[in-house]
């Protein structure tokens, strides 16, 4: 396995130290050890990174679809070949299980292949003229310089998209990259150097979140805004987009139910959704989170969904029997726990779980909550963690009630054997994706994204990426 290294920023082809010499620690979520130290970027850097990224830009944009599209190739191929070691260094500093690393790193390629073959596909249009002798047609050129960010739980995946529908469509590319988990996104980054990427054209920078976002998003240069994270700050960033007229993509926080109707087979929604709820120890956008369980089915599908968390084995993620690591940083702990002692507080029921594990390391007990208040604060703020709260319903209308009750829109789960329900749920259920039956959510080509508070755009499928592009209409007169 490779030594943790420190982390620099890389800026016009070069990896480099912060101009003002600035660093950050990295720990290790599983021992609170400080493993590395993390180039800190100020104004100069920023500056920097602005100048070649508009230089970038002049080069990609005229860089043949065709060789983009073999450039991104290789970057997926090179990507593979490193998958071990870069999953390595994920799990170091982000804590996750190394199987789930790998597979990051796995579907982080089959993005990039997927967007570069969406490079050669940015078709125009030739419209019928009402007059002989005009043609009209439009054209799909790329909107310019794109500044994205991106948060820690998967440091790879929140990258690969907005990079690779970036490069797609030939724009140059800021990402601003987690802190906390800085090591595989410089890895990512240079796969695409050693694929070919011309100078300029992809840059990295690590330092304080607001004051990155709030000098680079008004900035001129900057044409475009991809963001991952927090409703509030996602918000906040999208207000300042809107002031300076710049396109934003935002990926939000959510709030997933997860519907479980009596005719549901009970053992494929327990088999599907302990996992799921523990991936990255809950720490993920789209994580089932309010359970809501039909009457007649609630004993069985508790008792086998609580076994199933606690069998789950919690431990450091380079153990190659660990299932869920440790909570990625030192403030999720009393989160987690002020969530609980809140809902205990207005009456629900601890099943298993609730509290820290051992004296070292971030790890945390996966944790059932039953018969949780609606005015519960887990039951209204995303938990983002291994917390499951468990509520029954008696028919499908009070169901969907109560999945659509708070603004988030992200993802949402259910499980039944009526091909009726299944068709109303798509249409009632107010969610920017929902999975029936098994987990379908995340891959290339299918959308991405959320709606209400939950954000707008997408992140997967063809759709995404027309936000990188401008239409332009030519019409002549031969």
């Amino acid at each position: 396995m490779p030594n943790y290294p420190d982390i620099q920023l890389f800026i016009d082809g070069q990896w480099r130290h912060g101009a003002e010499g600035k660093t950050l620690p990295i720990i290790d979520p599983a021992t609170e050890e400080e493993i590395g130290r993390l180039a800190h970027a100020t104004r100069p850097d920023l500056d920097a990174a602005l100048e070649a990224a508009e230089k970038g830009f002049g080069i990609w944009r005229n860089t043949s679809v065709f060789e983009r599209y073999q450039i991104m190739r290789k970057a997926a191929q090179l990507l593979r070949e490193r998958k071990d070691d870069i999953a390595w260094l994920m799990t170091r500093d982000q804590g996750k299980p190394l199987a789930q690393s790998a597979m990051e790193i796995g579907v982080g390629a089959d993005t990039i292949d997927w967007f570069a073959e969406e490079a050669r596909r940015t078709y125009g249009q030739v419209i019928p003229a009402r007059a002989p002798g005009v043609t009209q047609m439009t054209m799909k050129l790329p909107v310019g310089v794109v500044a994205a960010f991106t948060p820690w739980n998967f440091p790879v995946n929140q990258i690969v998209r907005k990079l690779s529908a970036a490069l797609a469509t030939g724009c140059s590319i800021i990402v601003k990259a987690p802190e906390e988990t800085p090591a595989s996104p410089a890895e990512l980054i240079r796969v695409f150097q050693d694929a070919g990427v011309p100078d300029g054209v992809v840059n990295l920078v690590y330092g304080i979140p607001a004051e990155i976002s709030e000098y680079l998003i008004p900035h001129p240069t900057v044409r475009k805004i991809s963001f991952t994270g927090s409703t509030p700050v996602g918000k906040h960033l999208a207000a300042l987009a809107g002031e300076h007229m710049k396109r934003a993509t935002m990926e939000l926080g959510g709030h997933a139910p997860v519907l479980v109707f009596e005719d549901a087979d009970l053992d494929n929604a327990i088999n599907v959704m302990a996992p799921t709820k523990l991936r990255n120890a809950g720490q993920v956008c789209v994580s089932p989170t309010r359970f809501l369980v039909q009457e007649n089915a609630a004993e069985k599908f508790i008792d086998g969904f609580v076994s199933a968390m606690e069998s789950t084995k919690v431990g450091n993620g380079l153990d190659p029997e660990t299932e869920m690591g440790p909570l990625a940083n030192e403030r999720r702990i009393p989160a987690m726990e002020a969530m609980i002692a809140d809902a205990q507080s207005k009456g629900a029921e601890l099943v298993t779980g609730g509290d820290r594990i051992g004296n070292q390391g971030y790890f945390f007990q996966p944790t059932v909550l039953r018969n949780v208040s609606p005015d519960s604060a887990a039951m209204n703020d995303e938990p983002f963690g291994p917390m499951a709260l468990i509520n029954t319903f008696k028919t499908h209308d009070e169901a969907v009630h109560e999945a659509n009750r708070l603004p988030y829109g992200l993802a949402a789960y259910a499980f039944t054997s009526s091909a009726e329900t299944l068709q109303k749920l798509g249409r009632e259920v107010e969610s920017g994706m929902l999975t029936v039956n098994h987990v379908g959510l995340a891959l290339p080509e299918v959308p991405f994204g959320g709606i209400q508070d939950s954000g707008y755009g997408t992140e997967g499928g063809s759709d995404a990426v027309e936000p990188y592009l401008e239409t332009r209409f030519v019409t002549a007169l031969t």
